[in-house]
């Protein structure tokens, strides 16, 4: 595919040139780790979820979550709950914050946010999750997104999905991610890519990014070939390889996907403890950075052995002496 093939999207006012976006991401999407991705060629990108309620507290943690920078936009500030007026605070605090999209969970399906009747739940009340929308539309002077699943149980049928996209596309949201599996089929099987495309086909002049199985670079391109999305948001594909975008970027240039050497491997881990020290505190830091080590010692020739080193980081010296014995300096 010719890079003259991918067309930019819109997200409201704001102009994105290149269809291939960084998923929101759990525990994993926070300032250090889009900004490394947007160095790499993520054009837009979205916060892990937030709880609502919890975006006023001043605690260090959530501070950080909400962090962002000059070089991290456009950025959505992704939000998840079930009370409209809670959520159209929260959305308030993230525009005073510099987000340039509030984005809207309806489609988490962990077990803590379905036992409180948040993220996937709202897949089984969309008259819920439309008033939610439009609570939140009403609040902030800035671009309102959705995130939804297929279905929420298995056995439904999609009326739920279109009722909440054509009621949130109604009460002002400008975009909607769709994640094509049901909420009870978490990430198990195989996304539903035909989903998708029937999906843009009912949503023609409406923003849809589709997620699911972009886990290659040649993925989030099958995707956008093959369903009509204006754009693929990658999750699970770009843990431990902000170069996913890079390499995306290749291939619609007709060139092999970039791999990164040993040396650029270690030059960006070394960045990225040093961010999340920033961010984090020296002291909460190592913990939090096993699980991306983890992640990207899938790229080196010995991920078991490497994946074993990384377990075990309990302080900056630990990570440093993972590089220093499996990583060479320039």
């Amino acid at each position: 595919m010719n890079i003259s093939a991918l067309k930019p999207f819109r997200i409201g006012d704001i102009e994105i040139d290149f269809p291939v976006v960084l998923a929101p991401l759990a525990g994993y999407s926070d300032l250090p780790y889009r900004r490394l991705c947007r160095r790499l060629g993520a054009p837009y990108c979205t916060t892990e979820m937030m709880l609502d309620r919890c975006v006023a507290i001043q605690s260090r943690q959530q501070m950080a979550l909400i962090a962002t920078d000059e070089d991290d936009h456009p950025v959505a500030g992704q939000l998840i709950g079930n009370d409209p007026a809670v959520m159209a605070e929260a959305a308030r605090l993230l525009a005073d914050k510099g987000f340039d999209v509030i984005d809207l969970n309806f489609a988490c399906p962990v077990n803590k946010a379905m036992r409180r009747k948040r993220g996937g739940f709202l897949m089984s009340k969309p008259h819920l999750a439309v008033e939610i929308t439009r609570a939140v539309v009403e609040a902030v002077d800035r671009p309102v997104t959705i995130k939804v699943r297929q279905r929420f149980a298995d056995d439904d049928s999609e009326e739920n999905f279109w009722i909440l996209a054509e009621g949130a596309r109604q009460a002002g949201a400008v975009a909607v991610t769709v994640h094509a599996r049901s909420v009870a089929q978490k990430y198990q099987g195989v996304a539903d890519w035909d989903f998708l495309k029937r999906a843009k086909a009912g949503l023609a002049d409406w923003t849809v990014i589709g997620s699911g199985d972009c886990l290659r670079p040649q993925d989030a391109l099958a995707m956008l070939e093959q369903t009509g999305v204006d754009a693929a948001a990658v999750a699970r594909g770009v843990l431990g390889n902000p170069w996913f975008f890079r390499q995306v970027r290749d291939l619609t240039e007709g060139n092999q996907p970039y791999q990164p050497s040993l040396i650029e491997q270690r030059e960006l881990m070394l960045e990225h403890f040093d961010m999340a020290m920033k961010l984090y505190s020296p002291r909460k830091a190592p913990a939090f950075m096993r699980k991306f080590g983890i992640k990207y010692s899938r790229m080196h020739p010995q991920p078991k052995r490497i994946r074993m080193a990384f377990v075990g980081v309990k302080c900056p010296e630990d990570w440093q002496k993972v590089l220093d014995e499996y990583y060479p300096k320039r």
